[in-house]
């Protein structure tokens, strides 16, 4: 195996307001002052060196919105990367690709890399979303994770290891 390391995660915070309803998803809105000021987004972030990719998605997580292991219901792998070009490096960047689900009443704290958040719809989300991959994103959270049977499949512990083995 080829083993190619992520330059970023995203992490797609969602909730489900009440049993059999749909998700929210948890959208936060970058600050003045850096690059795409205004564009609501998931969680997004680098690696530490030799930090395990889906604990980075845990810490961005918790830097970011403040959620942390009282909030959390379920740490997902999406099974998905997204590689684009970013003109700063000139170069195509991979992000691997999460998504957490956490408790019903759980709200944000934003860290300053942010400026506003808030739980959308399936239906606003979607239209916020800018980057098609956020999209596709939020529909595998739709299609994958709502339903017991499919969403114990791609179910982290809380070390990033996949629980269905």
């Amino acid at each position: 195996m080829s083993p190619i390391r992520p330059d970023l995660v995203e992490c797609w915070v969602f909730r489900v307001p009440a049993p059999g309803a749909e998700p929210e998803f948890l959208l936060i809105r970058r600050a003045p002052g850096r690059i795409f000021t205004g564009l609501w987004q998931c969680v997004t972030g680098g690696l530490h060196d030799g930090e395990r990719v889906p604990l980075a998605a845990l810490r961005e997580v918790a830097e970011e919105t403040g959620l942390g292991p009282d909030d959390i219901e379920a740490c997902y792998d999406l099974d998905q990367v997204s590689a684009f070009y970013d003109e700063g490096p000139d170069a195509i960047v991979q992000a691997a690709i999460y998504a957490l689900r956490v408790r019903a009443g759980a709200e944000a704290v934003l860290s300053h890399e942010h400026d506003a958040f808030r739980w959308a719809s399936s239906e606003e989300a979607v239209r916020l979303a800018i980057w098609p991959s956020y999209r596709e994103s939020m529909e595998r959270v739709r299609r994958c994770l709502l339903q017991p049977e499919t969403a114990r499949w791609f179910e982290l512990d809380r070390d990033g290891r996949r629980l269905a083995r």
